[in-house]
């Protein structure tokens, strides 16, 4: 195993629940640090720069979606939002303030591990196909490096969560082509198909893209929607190529 440990930050106000995923994680191989509300939560963050933050949504003094909201000023750290059972509500606003993907309580710790395991792949992922080989692609005044997981519009880089740049990758790496939301579960969350998922968690992630990337969000030019079936990316010419 690398020397480099993963760190993670879970961040829950329940004692029983900090206890029993340090002592999952750290089994596993990841550093675990840990802290019982919100305050603590930034506090923490900003000491001991993890890899991957475990946040509740209930908590005193600062609520989940407060840090969430305070993180994704300064970071774009992975976040994994736990949230209540059946409150589809609590998820969707969760992933609109920025965190990447949610597991709902009661939940197994297995089905937590495996979504931390499929976050930090993904967002540390590279090499897709059908990206140029050079991994730069510009279109209109966007720039995406894909070597650097970084994207400029204009001279001003675009901030993006691994998620959103992981989603950004692959609809760029097959522009032109539509991608149905749970072929988009599959490939950037890792979801199986036979896994109900609310396919909102791609609808919420698109929308924060073009909040970010277009010119005009609710009239998107480079990330459209596939009426009944999803989404794609505006077919990107080969240099010489016209339409």
């Amino acid at each position: 195993m690398e020397n480099h440990k993963e760190k993670i930050l879970v961040v829950d106000d329940e004692a029983s629940i900090r206890r029993i995923l340090e002592t999952r994680l750290s089994m596993i191989g990841y550093d675990v640090v840990t802290a019982a509300d919100g305050e603590e939560a930034l506090d923490t963050f900003r000491n001991a720069d993890p890899d991957l933050v475990v946040l509740d949504v209930m908590m005193p003094k600062l609520d989940g979606y407060g840090v969430c909201q305070e993180l994704r000023k300064e970071s774009d750290v992975p976040i994994i939002m736990l949230t209540a059972l059946g409150d589809v509500a609590d998820r969707i606003t969760g992933l609109e303030l920025g965190a990447d993907d949610y597991v709902v309580k009661p939940f197994s710790p297995k089905e937590l591990e495996a979504r931390i395991r499929s976050v930090l792949r993904r967002v540390e992922k590279t090499g897709t196909t059908g990206i140029p080989s050079s991994g730069v692609i510009h279109i209109n005044s966007i720039r995406i490096d894909t070597n650097k997981r970084q994207v400029y519009k204009g001279d001003e880089r675009i901030r993006l969560t691994g998620m959103e740049f992981s989603l950004l990758e692959l609809l760029v790496s097959r522009s032109g082509e539509a991608f149905s939301r749970s072929e988009i579960l599959q490939e950037v969350w890792g979801y199986t198909p036979e896994r109900h998922v609310d396919t909102r968690v791609v609808d919420v992630h698109i929308s924060r893209l073009r909040a970010k990337l277009e010119d005009d969000p609710s009239n998107p030019e480079l990330i459209l929607t596939a009426r009944g079936t999803g989404y794609l990316f505006q077919r990107i010419l080969e240099p010489g190529e016209t339409e």
